[in-house]
């Protein structure tokens, strides 16, 4: 990502795309062909010089072009010929928006391939499912993987058609008339440099694009940290199901030397929050003055390469953390058992209405043994002792009710649609 982001490769990018327009003024018979090789042999930069020349200038872009004709002689008089500077920033750009696509697509990947690896060696571990905070029905670890993968899916396929909607250039001119470039060779250009030609732009690019981007972008940020929030609840001394992996020597707390922290979810929680203001500033740049006005200038060049940044971080983070985590099976197995088979009140209501109680008496039925589960019984004694239970329930039908592999017996079915396992 500093690959694509840095001010060398920005400017490389320009290079790139003022190389591609005098070539199509080339084929057009404009640009004689011993110009254009002196251009393409010579057409060079350095930073230093740039900054230079834009202490007089204060115009980064011209500063650039200038120092490209210092160096190509007098055929640099074609370089930025008929264009002006968006022209050239905002195709660059998006040649960097399609790349920096791409490289979160690849870290995306991994991370899926990390939450396979542990749903390979967990999903099978039950584990009590909660709502609120509070014991709500047994699921499997397995499952809390699959709802993060099929979420990551959608992200990534979010994320694909972002990338195309921003992976268009313009050489429309200053107001994006055409008035010297042809719709034609706009196309030309813009296919050279692997992307699309913006069908209708004013001086720039219209930032919906942008701003849909970043919108996508933070959506993939919040369920990232949705994976940390869990992993950070799961990590609660009073639930210990799963821990970040802890080195030897690694210090928690300066003060109490017993604190393993929950520490690199807590992190992707933390930076979720920049890239989603991030998103909010993209959004208010849609509007501009007229053709184009600058106030979305100074923001871009903070937050693009920022959420980029942020972004593909989060991802291998996240990826580190899933291939480092400690998951405590007992433990989920003494949490799923904690309130005496309470969990399966809902399997009780069920049953009962099957054998012809009405839904109203079964709720009330399976609620009043709960009642004394919540005081400290056992709930499965409670209710095999319960005469309303007795007169339509048999002992087959209980042992289906209180069975944890009959609840789950369809739990692989979320790990098979999203790719972590294989049926059969």
């Amino acid at each position: 990502m500093s690959a694509i982001w840095s001010r060398e490769a920005k400017y490389s990018r320009w290079l790139a795309v003022e190389v591609a327009i005098c070539e199509a003024w080339q084929r057009a018979g404009k640009l004689p062909l011993e110009d254009l090789e002196q251009i393409q042999q010579k057409a060079s930069f350095t930073l230093e010089r740039c900054d230079e020349i834009e202490l007089e200038t204060r115009h980064d872009l011209v500063a650039f072009v200038r120092c490209l004709e210092e160096n190509v002689g007098p055929a640099g008089r074609w370089i930025h010929f008929g264009v002006t500077s968006y022209d050239v920033i905002d195709t660059a750009l998006g040649m960097m928006l399609r790349d920096s696509c791409d490289v979160l697509m690849d870290s995306a990947q991994g991370l899926k391939e990390a939450i396979k690896r542990l749903a390979e060696a967990h999903g099978d571990a039950p584990c009590i499912g909660r709502t609120h905070a509070i014991h709500a029905e047994p699921i499997t670890f397995g499952f809390k993987c699959a709802t993060w993968a099929a979420e990551l899916d959608r992200n990534m396929s979010r994320l694909k058609q972002a990338k195309e909607d921003c992976a268009v250039g313009k050489i429309s001119g200053a107001v994006g008339i055409h008035a010297h470039v042809s719709p034609k060779m706009e196309q030309e250009i813009c296919t050279s440099l692997g992307l699309s030609a913006d069908p209708v732009s004013t001086q720039i690019v219209n930032r919906d694009r942008l701003a849909h981007l970043l919108t996508v972008i933070a959506v993939m940020a919040g369920g990232l940290e949705r994976m940390a929030t869990e992993l950070r609840n799961l990590q609660r001394t009073e639930i210990l199901e799963v821990q970040e992996e802890f080195a030897k020597g690694q210090t928690g707390s300066s003060a109490m030397p017993h604190k393993r922290n929950p520490w690199n979810s807590e992190t992707v929680c933390g930076l979720a929050r920049i890239v989603r203001g991030n998103a909010h500033a993209m959004l208010e740049s849609i509007a501009t003055w007229h053709e184009r006005d600058l106030t979305n200038s100074s923001l871009e060049r903070i937050i693009l390469p920022d959420t980029f940044h942020l972004a593909d971080f989060m991802l291998k983070r996240m990826t580190k953390i899933l291939s480092g985590l400690v998951v405590m099976r007992e433990n989920m197995k003494t949490n799923l058992r904690k309130m005496g088979d309470l969990v399966f009140s809902e399997a009780l209501m069920v049953t009962l209405v099957s054998r012809g109680m009405s839904r109203a008496d079964a709720y009330k039925v399976a609620q009043r043994n709960a009642a004394k589960a919540w005081d400290g019984e056992d709930f499965q004694t409670s209710v095999r002792a319960d005469e309303d239970v007795q007169r339509l329930l048999d002992e087959p039908s209980l042992e289906e009710i209180f069975s944890l592999d009959h609840h789950l017996r369809h739990a692989d079915y979320s790990l098979v649609v999203t790719g972590l396992k294989t049926e059969g």
